[in-house]
Formats: structure tokens, sequence, C-alpha cells
């Protein structure tokens, strides 16, 4: 009897499970049996690994052939284990040394022909591999530079099972014949699920020079203002106001204020996009702030996570360390809005189904963007708005209390003036002038808390804020009397500090002060306060 072992990984929504692939050969009559819990698409990989591996020259067993995939448990899905089912049948078969794949993962799929196709899911799964303490992956080619991300791995990219058995068997590795200059490659078809990133309105951080910029904005100083504190303290923000003002104008132009991601931010965010299938070919690593905007018809699985089995992400986790933008807000399903609450306080999402429940991340900043009421005129003088009154206030409720107290700061973006719009005194600050202040605060904030689970203002709890960094005596008077007369939850009160810190940091100061606390009730609530803006572009 033969018998071999190797390793591949399962991934249950973005988080990797090594999985012992084991190949035994006994006498009987020729049949292949794979075991351990497969999917329909894993179990048709014995139809592909047999093709592959005859025409790649070599011979298939004529014996009882039994594959076992350990932990039995645990679900497991894709074409992915492929070449690793190879690696062990060729092993077991003693075609390959089996000690030369035992401590080796293998990812990939196998054509019929015995190429190696790339598949979704490579950078988490090696990061799963190598948390477990293995240092060696084959993968295939195109995926070889995402693997290579994760530290302390060695990564081996090939073509072809052929390529695989000689480099294991130490002989001269075949150059396969590369592909007609121009033509397209049918392999990377895998790396992309077709219509994931338009339906989920996914797009990078416009940074580009011909991207989209803030001086592009005519006028709204108090519109950019928030914008610029949300970007610097992660706060969420609403913007409501008649169509055309704006609204959708200024969130499309907030990822380029916001700072690169670090490098475990850049990982956290290419892992999810990698599953997603979204992960655009040629570029291994996203390191800006992605920007998602679903239209208002999205589901709820396409929104927190779902699908059929075990959940993929959704738009709340496709924009982690990112922008979701959800325009005509109250036009998306009230029940879709109230589900976005868990992720907004946790940081991440939960979605339990009965393939099993999996965690994935979903940490964005959250722009909503509102009309005042159906036809969008009810506030304009003379805007000829015929809604009754029934009906704009059923359409304001659809943005539930529990979900706007979660946002820290609420815009109304009236319509632009005319000398805003045509005259030279309308334009702004570009968006690089912006986002120099934005990282200048941030890295205050860090320094603040730079010995502390936190790194941004909105994520630090409102205890620790008024216990280890206390405001100036009084400060907070103003806040504790909205807090008295009801226009402030307490909820609402510690994310008031966090936008007072955010504002401070933006000027420089050590702490917030009287204006500074204003400043942050008054974009809260919507009351002015008489608190100046500063005179910036």
């Amino acid at each position: 009897m033969g018998f071999a072992r190797t390793c591949s990984v399962a991934l249950v929504g973005v988080e990797g499970v090594v999985v012992e692939v084991q190949a035994g050969l006994e006498r009987g009559v020729a049949a292949f049996t794979l075991v351990g819990l497969p999917d329909k698409s894993l179990v048709e990989s014995r139809d592909r690994v047999r093709a592959a591996v005859v025409n790649s020259g070599e011979e298939w067993p004529q014996r009882k052939l039994t594959v076992g995939l350990s932990p039995a448990s645990v679900p497991k899905g894709g074409s992915g284990f492929d070449l690793a089912v190879a690696g062990a049948v060729l092993a077991a078969a003693g075609r390959v040394d089996p000690a030369a794949i035992a401590d080796l993962v293998l990812i990939g799929e196998l054509s019929l022909d015995g190429r190696v196709r790339p598949v979704r899911g490579v950078l988490p799964a090696v990061i799963a591999a190598a948390e477990a303490g293995y240092r060696q992956v084959v993968v295939p080619e195109p995926t070889a530079g995402e693997a290579a991300l994760v530290p302390g791995v060695s990564v081996l990219g090939v073509r072809s099972l052929r390529q695989l058995i000689a480099v294991l068997g130490d002989e001269p590795v075949p150059e396969e014949e590369p592909l007609p200059e121009g033509s397209p490659d049918p392999a990377l078809a895998g790396l992309t699920v077709p219509g994931a990133g338009a339906g989920t309105g996914l797009a990078s951080a416009p940074v580009s020079p011909g991207g989209p910029d803030l001086a592009d904005v005519a006028g709204q100083r108090t519109a950019r203002r928030a914008l610029e504190i949300a970007a610097a303290g992660a706060h969420h923000l609403l913007l409501h106001g008649p169509p055309g003002a704006g609204k959708t104008l200024l969130a499309e132009r907030l990822p380029g204020v916001l700072p690169p991601l670090t490098r475990q931010e850049a990982l956290e965010v290419t892992a999810v996009h990698s599953v997603a299938g979204i992960l655009p070919p040629g570029q291994p690593l996203v390191n800006t702030p992605p920007y998602c905007a679903p239209h208002h018809s999205a589901t709820m699985p396409s929104l927190v996570g779902g699908g059929n089995g075990l959940p993929r992400p959704g738009a709340v986790s496709l924009a982690h360390r990112g922008v979701l933008f959800l325009d005509e807000t109250p036009e998306f399903a009230t029940k879709v809005l109230d589900a976005l609450r868990q992720p907004l306080e946790s940081g991440h999402v939960v979605v339990a189904r009965s393939g099993g429940v999996v965690r994935l991340p979903a940490r964005f900043l959250l722009v909503l963007a509102a009309n005042p009421c159906p036809c969008g005129r009810h506030t304009l003088n003379g805007g000829g708005c015929e809604c009754p009154p029934s009906a704009i206030r059923r359409y304001q409720a659809r943005l539930s209390g529990p979900l706007l107290d979660r946002v820290d700061l609420r815009v109304r973006v009236d319509p632009v003036h005319r000398d805003d719009l045509l005259g030279p005194s309308g334009r702004g600050e570009s968006t690089t002038v912006v986002a120099a202040r934005v990282r200048a605060a941030r890295e205050r904030a860090a320094e603040r808390l730079r010995d502390t689970p936190w790194t941004v203002n909105s994520e630090v709890p409102g205890h620790e804020l008024r216990t280890r960094w206390p405001l100036a005596p009084g400060a907070l008077a103003a806040a504790e009397r909205d807090l008295e007369r009801g226009l402030l939850t307490a909820r609402g009160l510690d994310r008031v500090l966090r936008v007072a810190w955010t504002v401070a940091d933006l000027a420089g100061r050590d702490r917030p002060g009287d204006e500074d606390i204003a400043l942050a009730l008054e974009l809260r609530t919507g009351v002015a306060r008489g608190v100046p803006l500063p005179t910036r572009g």
C-alpha cells in the first residue's frame, strides 16, 4: 500500500484552515474515492486531477485510491485543492518522493491539460498556512506576487503540473509554451467573479492626478469642513439636502483625502478582495482605501454578507478600511439599513447561516446621502414641493433613530450659490492640501493613543475619553445641557467628545476647548452654536 500526505487550505469567510490531504493506494478494483466533507466543485476534482495527470505524461495508478481531507468536520469547497490532491496521489504512487511534499502547502486548480489555474483567496490562505507554521507554499504563477506578500514564507509559482513534478523530483523544469503576444489569458478568469465589482459599486480610491479633486466642489464650506473632520477621525457622516447640491460629489472625493493604508491594513483589505474575486490582476496589494457605493436596491446579503453555503463578503466588508457610501439612503430597505448597526459599533459582522458562522471584517467610514423628501424640494424656497406632510415624515423616518445615533456628523448641504458656482471665490482647497492636514491630525491622534489598542478618535470608548484624557473644567457645559434636554443620548455625548478631539487635532491643540465642543455639537445636532468656520481656500 502506498501512502502520502501534503497540505492545502480551506477558506471559511476570509479566514483559512490548513487541511491535510492524504492519499492511500491499496489492492482492489480501480476506483477514486474523495472523502472529508467536500462540496460539488471539490468532488469534481477527481476527474480534473485524473485528466491532468494523464495529459502531463504520467501514469495514473490502476488501484483503489482513497483521498481524505482532514479535518473532516470542516466544510471544504472550490477547486483550489486540485494541486494538492494530484501531488498526494503522485507521491503515493511513487512518482514523487512523499517526504518532498509532506511539509508543502499546495494551492491551485488544474486544467485537463495539466496547466495550473489561479484561484481566489490565495493571500488569506497563505496567511493561514504561515500562522500554522508552514514555510513553503506552491501557488499558480499569476498569484505568486499575492502570496509573496506574507513574510517568512517561501513561494513557488508554477504554470503546470509538469513543472511541479520536475521541481519536486529535482529534474530539469520544462518550459511551458507562452501565449501569443496580445492574446487573452483564460487562466486569469479564475481570479475574478463576473460583475462583482460593478454590483457592489466598488472602486479604488481616486488619488491619481486626473481623479476627482475637492477643488471641483463649489462652495459648501460647512460640508467640506465636515468631510475633513470625518477623514481625520474616521467619523461617520450624513449629508442631507436637495438634489444637485453636491452630496455625491463630496462623498466621491473622501477616499482621496484618507491616508494610505498601513501594511497591516493593506493585507486585511487585499485578503477580503481576493476572497470576493475583485482583486485586479497584476495588483497583488491594495494600498489605497477602497470606495464602495452599492445601489439602493441592494439586499441584506449583498450589504452585510451572505450567499449559498458559507457566507461571502458583502459591501460592508469590501469597504473595510475605506468608505461605504449609501446614496439616496432613504430608498434602501429599512431592515437593510438597520443591519449596519452591528458593524458600525464592533468593526466586524458576524453572519450565521446553515453552512456555518463567519466573522468578516467591516471597519469602514459610512457616508449617507439623503434628500429631504421624495421629490427632494421640501427645503427649497419656491421649490414647488407637493409631497404631503405624512409622506415627508414616512420618508425621513426610514433612517431609524438607532442608526442615526451612530452617525457623528450630520450636515445640511444647501444649493450652491451663483457666486460660488460661477465666481472664483467658490473654489476651495485641493484634495492634496486637505489630505496633508488629515495626515497630520491622524499622526497627532496616533501619538496620543500610542500605548492603547486604538488608532483614531472614533474608536476610543467614551469612558476612556472622559477619564484618561479629561477636558478643561466647564468645557462640556453645553453638551451637558443638551444631554439633559434630550438632544443628546449618552452615546451621542461620547461621539461629540470624539469629534471634538478630532477638531482639536486638526487645529494642533493639545485638548479640545469650548469652541471645539461647540462645533462638534453643531455638526451633530444641526443647531447653530455661533462657531465661525476657519477661512481656508
